[in-house]
């Protein structure tokens, strides 16, 4: 990967020792990818304010995050995934759309087409050093076919010149701002993103200017937390960020362990567990009345390194948790119990910042 810095306009931003830290794990990572490819692509179902809509999600492969390559979030390994340089051509950034293209086309049913397309960059798609002005307006044109669009966009990157690509081709475009909790202190101190809540209040307004919506990712147990001040500082994240005009959808994405990050150090060190899938139910129950689209998605859910319970009950509950993306139904929980609840509501009970993980 390309050799991670702090000379960027990142420079005095997040906390130094955090960066020191994650430029070191990060540097370990050696492989290299192709440009011409993207990093992962997929379809599946998603909600959305128009309703449920097949989605193709392209995560695109660029240079990487730049807040990444000078430190970045003690979660985030994706980075390491970066192709090596930096930068990404506006050639191969457009033979990565193809690739996803051909796999829609080998996915679907009788030439149908996604009406929901998701592009990420494990950075921000609105960032130019990642994704050229250029590239932008050709991927705006390529899918201007389709209903909805999201991009990915740290709150910096947000103005209504560039949503202004799609929302003037007709599409219905939100912007993915992983704001992973509405806690600053939270967000400083143990994500180690640089940016405050009224950053994300402005870009949601910088969003609607531009006739588009957003959608907040939020995380689920950054590290630093123990299983109950993470549960509730999850609840009042949402509803706060559900309180923001133009804030329609929260996506709540567990914790799960990635390689080459802080988060990585603490979990093989026996002081990190991912969340409880219990949690994560629990959140999305209690703030099932707030007014905006609520779900999530516990990749990884059900084994070690991801948001899990026992393992007897993991693959019901992360059904559940599907379910209620596509119904908001907080009466699908009830469908599932295990005896591990006993385990996970101790832990809620009794479990500190300094004595987790209580269990793991």
């Amino acid at each position: 990967m390309s050799k991670p810095s702090p000379e960027v306009y990142e420079r005095g931003r997040g906390m130094d020792a955090h960066n020191k830290v994650m430029r070191d794990i990060r540097s370990r990572k050696q492989k290299t990818y192709d440009p011409h490819e993207p990093t992962r692509v997929w379809i599946d179902e998603d909600n959305t304010p128009d309703g449920v809509y097949d989605s193709l999600t392209i995560i695109l492969n660029t240079g990487g995050c730049r807040w990444a390559r000078a430190g970045g979030c003690t979660m985030c390994g994706y980075v390491a995934e970066s192709v090596e340089g930096g930068s990404v051509s506006h050639e191969a950034l457009m033979d990565q759309i193809q690739v996803c293209l051909d796999h829609e086309a080998e996915e679907m049913d009788d030439g149908e087409k996604a009406g929901l397309i998701k592009i990420y960059t494990s950075g921000s798609f609105l960032d130019e050093r990642e994704v050229p002005a250029e590239t932008r307006d050709a991927i705006a044109e390529t899918f201007a076919d389709r209903d909805r669009m999201v991009v990915e966009s740290l709150p910096d990157f947000v103005t209504r010149e560039k949503l202004a690509d799609f929302t003037d081709r007709g599409l219905e475009t939100d912007v993915a701002i992983g704001l992973e909790t509405a806690t600053d202190r939270v967000r400083h101190d143990c994500v180690n993103k640089y940016f405050d809540f009224s950053d994300f209040e402005d870009a949601c307004d910088e969003a609607a200017a531009a006739g588009g919506g957003v959608k907040a990712y939020l995380l689920m147990k950054p590290p630093f937390l123990s299983e109950p001040e993470a549960l509730e500082d999850m609840k009042s994240s949402i509803r706060r960020c559900a309180a923001v005009d133009n804030c329609h959808t929260v996506s709540m994405n567990p914790t799960n362990v990635q390689r080459y990050t802080m988060v990585d150090e603490l979990f093989f060190n026996g002081g990190y567990r991912p969340p409880w899938l219990w949690s994560v139910a629990e959140a999305l129950r209690d703030t099932a009345d707030v007014d905006a689209i609520v779900v999530s998605d516990p990749v990884g859910g059900g084994q070690e390194r991801g948001a899990h319970n026992c393992g007897e009950c993991d693959e019901l509950v992360f059904k559940a948790v599907k379910d209620f993306n596509l119904r908001q139904d907080p009466s699908v929980f009830d469908q599932v119990s295990c005896e591990c609840e006993s385990t996970w509501e101790y832990v809620l009970d009794a479990e500190t910042s300094y004595n987790m993980p209580l269990v793991r």
